[in-house]
């Protein structure tokens, strides 16, 4: 009961930040009159919490607002044990139509780009549910749905996406090894890129909990062999103006680390210490580190920089860098250890880094 009174305190709290601005939704539920009830409900990590409620007029219109969320989240209209979820972004203006015998399965939602994919994914998953699809059929809409996630790892959209149940099933299982991939790169996406939102804390444990789960299954370690097996050369300057090619670095080096990273994260000053163990370690058997900053303040990273043994370039485009995408890197830190010139492993775990540099060197 504590638990949830904590969490329902957590939501208010958002939700109260932003009580100057409003969001809203109406539309029709057809069939409906005057004494049908609609409530409007908020998740938070699959807790759900009543915002208001509103009754239908007799010809089954209704509109609804409420306090803008401070991030993005997740909303359903729930009538009796049926529901319709939708992200509300901020100040979305949203259009719900619909039929009081088939709410939740027969319905459109429009005003947001990402409404109107949440209501793509649950439609398409009342096809698959109950035996209705084949397991062919169902795995293609899967792979499809995770294309969806992979290009866009820190929207509301995948994270409502990687919690989404089919049968009672979780569709992204954190214990199947894919799956837990998919999982990583939205829980890695957030951490990185949105650290203060609420989902955060929640997908990095649903993360390092299917680690651990997978790891005392069966076992090896979190490091991902490469996606990229050839070298794309990465041209960008240090904080002096300097120019490097990783290129030419790795054909000078044994062993080359590339990293992503940004030096503004909580994680950095932990993450730059064990790198620079391994550096003091093994410079002298022929490491270097070619390290790529994503950091939006040049300035802060220029002088964190001066203090590093290893080269340190920046990306003025930062998370939208190309670079990253060819790399296909969906959250930092993120290495690729290059030997002899070609990338020979991946390793997303920080933990794991020092082990795969000790195999590999």
């Amino acid at each position: 009961m504590k638990k949830h009174i904590v969490l329902l305190l957590a939501v208010l709290a958002m939700l109260a930040s932003c009580s100057n601005n409003k969001f809203k939704v109406d539309g029709t539920v057809e069939g409906a009159t005057d004494t049908t009830q609609l409530v409007l409900e908020v998740s938070s990590n699959g807790y759900w919490f009543v915002v208001d409620t509103v009754n239908t007029q007799a010809n089954g219109k209704f509109s609804i607002a409420a306090d803008a969320p401070e991030y993005p989240n997740i909303y359903r209209l729930r009538l009796g044990d049926k529901a319709i979820c939708f992200p509300i972004d901020s100040l979305d203006n949203l259009t719900i139509n619909t039929k009081l015998a088939a709410f939740g399965t027969d319905y459109t939602v429009a005003g947001s780009d990402h409404a109107v994919q949440v209501m793509k994914i649950d439609q398409e998953a009342l096809k698959m549910a109950g035996g209705k699809a084949s397991p062919e059929q169902f795995k293609a809409w899967k792979r499809k749905l995770a294309e969806q996630i992979v290009a866009d790892p820190k929207g509301i959209v995948a994270y409502y996406a990687i919690n989404k149940y089919v049968d009672d099933k979780p569709l992204f299982d954190p214990l199947d090894n894919e799956d837990l991939r998919i999982i990583g790169a939205v829980a890695n996406a957030f951490y990185t890129f949105k650290p203060n939102d609420p989902r955060t804390d929640y997908l990095v444990q649903v993360l390092t909990e299917g680690q651990q789960r997978r790891r005392a299954a069966s076992a090896p370690a979190d490091t991902i062999n490469a996606e990229v097996t050839s070298l794309i050369d990465i041209k960008l300057q240090d904080y002096n103006g300097t120019n490097y090619s990783l290129e030419q670095v790795s054909h000078k080096n044994h062993l080359v680390l590339l990293n992503f990273t940004i030096y503004q994260a909580d994680f950095s000053p932990m993450f730059n210490k064990l790198l620079n163990d391994l550096y003091n370690r093994y410079k002298g058997r022929g490491l270097e580190i070619f390290q790529v900053s994503l950091d939006a303040d040049n300035v802060f990273w220029s002088q964190a920089a001066k203090n590093l043994p290893w080269i340190t370039v920046y990306d003025p485009q930062g998370q939208n860098s190309r670079t990253i995408g060819i790399y296909q890197v969906m959250g930092v830190p993120t290495t690729f250890i290059i030997r002899d010139g070609d990338i020979v492993e991946r390793v997303e775990d920080g933990a794991q880094l020092e082990a795969a540099v000790a195999r590999r060197i």
